[in-house]
């Protein structure tokens, strides 16, 4: 029976969830695969590294982390390497990429995927910065050693947006792409437009765990440029950045704006947009004004959509309900399914 190692770098919730879903799953892995998977490494940037070649016992590193918040000194499998060195290093098949996004550069995720690539190993990521920020760079070393690139995660969690592409709308060119892409700013308009304060609101998402301590990623439009960049890279191999693209976030938004829009029978929601202009492909990000009626006023609260229009298709579009970490763990999983299948 083949045997799959994989290293995972960063092991916060995504990590976690990934983990013990890969340890539910790993009997039917066997059953329909005919093959075993392994964790020979796990990574941290601040709780400690696990390396054993025979596989990282994954339950007692997960009551580790749970109980302790590291890994135990303890540890028959503890290691000092570091982060990089695991990816340059150690012993394993394919690299799963979890560490915190760094949202202005992509780094230093895009090194680790590298120096999987140099080493022709595989790599799932579920961080958008090197899709959104070094795309077709890291495809074309994927494709010059011959592994697989994966990245389903990157945007709307384990929803298949990528995959749906790829796999059922073949020949189809995609023309353009629109998108709800940002929770945070979703539960900020909605609460804004029942008349309360933005910095009361604020405090309740941080309060309730839903809010970023400092929001200005979401509230800006950073987050949602970088997966509409995301989306156009892989889907219109746009080659594009996130600071390429137009973007306006919902700072100016407030609940008087909100009530005469809803006066019109409209709502307003931080809207992704890419599309074709004068041959290139163009990227936006912006609050507008959406009727009632149409599908994009009834995305709220952590619900996302993304609408694909194509050639051949027309418009086609994916709703993501309330996702919560089982679904960031499963697109991981369908990755790395892709891969050993």
């Amino acid at each position: 029976m083949k045997e799959w190692k994989i290293a995972i770098l960063g092991f916060g919730n995504a990590g976690k969830a990934f983990a013990e879903l890969l340890q539910d799953k790993l009997e039917e892995i066997r059953k329909d695969y005919h093959c075993n998977v392994k964790v020979s490494a796990i990574a941290t940037g601040s709780r400690g590294c696990l390396v054993n070649e025979d596989g990282v016992d994954l339950e007692r590193a997960l009551r580790e982390i749970r109980e302790q918040g590291v890994f135990n000194r303890e540890n028959p499998d503890l290691s000092e390497l570091t982060t990089m060195e695991i990816a340059s290093k150690a012993d394993y098949d394919i690299l799963i990429e979890l560490t915190p996004l760094a949202i202005f550069s992509g780094q230093p995720a895009i090194d680790h995927i590298e120096t999987a690539f140099k080493r022709k190993k595989h790599v799932i990521t579920a961080n958008k910065g090197p899709v959104a920020w070094d795309f077709r760079r890291l495809r074309s070393q994927a494709e010059s050693q011959g592994v697989r690139f994966c990245y389903e995660t990157t945007v709307m969690d384990g929803t298949p947006v990528f995959n749906l592409v790829s796999d059922t709308l073949k020949l189809c060119r995609v023309t353009a792409v629109k998108g709800i892409l940002n929770s945070t700013t979703n539960f900020i308009l909605e609460e804004l437009a029942k008349g309360r304060s933005y910095d009361e609101v604020i405090a309740e998402g941080k309060e309730r765990g839903f809010v970023e301590a400092d929001p200005s990623l979401d509230v800006e439009g950073w987050d949602a440029a970088a997966k509409i960049a995301a989306l156009l890279n892989v889907l219109m191999d746009a080659d594009v950045t996130p600071d390429q693209i137009e973007r306006n976030g919902i700072g100016s938004i407030d609940s008087e704006q909100l009530r005469e829009a809803d006066a019109r029978g409209k709502v307003i929601k931080l809207v992704c947009r890419g599309m074709i202009l004068d041959g290139k492909v163009a990227g936006s990000v912006g609050p507008e004004e959406v009727d009632k009626k149409d599908l994009f006023a009834s995305i709220s609260g952590t619900s996302s959509v993304v609408t694909i229009t194509t050639d051949l298709m027309g418009p086609v579009s994916v709703v993501e309900h309330d996702p919560e970490i089982l679904q960031t763990a499963y697109g991981v999983l369908s990755d790395l399914i892709r891969i050993i299948g």
